[in-house]
């Protein structure tokens, strides 16, 4: 009878032994699932930052670009003021010899 509750004790511990390898089977698996999906989210997040990023930087960048060109406008029409000045009396002579020789 002893043999009998030994054996009977013996295949109870094999099935609960395999039993526990199921459950820890179970959640290695479900770990690594875990790790995939939280890997392909990670992924997805860098690749949204990259792309806010990006757009930003060319923001900035044309926003630098712009001001770049207004004040090389307004460096350009201040020459030109400059040299209109500076040509406008002799303009007017030019003008003024002309309109009366006619």
């Amino acid at each position: 009878m002893e043999d009998y509750k030994r054996q009977g004790g013996i295949h109870q511990l094999l099935a609960t032994e395999q039993e526990a390898g199921q459950i820890v089977n179970a959640a290695r698996t479900t770990k690594s699932n875990r790790l995939k999906q939280a890997k392909d989210e990670a992924e997805d997040d860098v690749g949204k930052y990259r792309t806010h990023m990006e757009k930003d930087t060319k923001k900035q960048s044309r926003r630098v670009n712009v001001k770049r060109l207004d004040e090389e406008t307004v460096k350009k029409i201040d020459h030109l003021k400059k040299q209109a000045t500076k040509v406008s009396p002799e303009v007017v002579k030019l003008l003024m010899t002309q309109v009366t020789n006619v």
